[in-house]
């Protein structure tokens, strides 16, 4: 076998072969609850899912859940030196990776976040934090205070607002009904309560939306939920 067919046998297997999975490590710059920079690269927690920076919760009053998800983090790394090994890169090109500290305990941030209440067991990509996730959501901490809109459901009612704001903002009105669209978002006019009515209970037929008064058409409940409407309980 000539040399120059070894060599390029030797091309073609190293181009086959995994890219090596990389450790990245230093000290970690908070973007949110799951996300952080270290250097010039950003990092998204695998197996994880934290309230989105933006995002907020409801339990007796509105609160800012996805920044205290955000300020979670911040306390969890402080000022150490974080230890990040490559599970796999998204969509955007980040590294996804299980992130430790520094120190002979090595805590792994990823896992103590679910602990803490303040993220969720991210099950579409992995199971690895979800008795973690039940303990947290037992205890009722951080985020487990009361019902929670979960974050990946929480970006689809925010994509789906913002294609709902699109029309509303080029005419002036809400959207009529629109094919499954069919959940009414009613305001009191006792009390200025947002209520949104599915088909399945009682005062769905006989509740009208008016456009004019700020009602308006949802696509899900988690769409509404996230627009400041509760379920009508009857």
């Amino acid at each position: 076998m000539t040399r120059a067919l070894v060599a390029a046998l030797s091309l073609l297997i190293a181009a086959m072969a995994p890219a090596a999975r990389a450790e990245v490590a230093g000290h970690a710059t908070i973007i949110d609850g799951d996300t952080i920079e270290i250097g010039a690269q950003r990092i998204r927690l695998f197996g994880i899912d934290a309230p989105e920076g933006g995002q907020t919760c409801v339990a007796k009053m509105e609160w800012r859940c996805g920044q205290e998800a955000t300020f979670a983090l911040t306390r969890i790394m402080d000022t150490h030196l974080v230890y990040c090994d490559e599970r796999d890169r998204d969509q955007y090109q980040r590294v996804v990776a299980v992130c430790h500290l520094s120190g002979p305990d090595g805590l792994d941030v990823n896992a103590e976040m679910v602990r803490q209440g303040w993220a969720m067991a991210y099950r579409f990509y992995s199971t690895d934090y979800v008795k973690q996730e039940q303990a947290a959501r037992s205890a009722h901490r951080g985020v487990w205070r009361e019902t929670l809109i979960a974050p990946w459901d929480w970006r689809v009612a925010q994509q789906a607002e913002a294609r709902v704001a699109r029309p509303r903002a080029a005419g002036g009105q809400p959207p009529a009904k629109t094919g499954d669209c069919n959940i009414k978002g009613n305001i009191s006019g006792n009390t200025g309560e947002r209520i949104y009515h599915v088909p399945s209970v009682k005062y769905y037929d006989a509740t009208i939306i008016s456009a004019s008064k700020g009602e308006r058409w949802f696509c899900s409940e988690a769409e509404a939920q996230a627009a400041g409407w509760r379920r009508s309980v009857r």
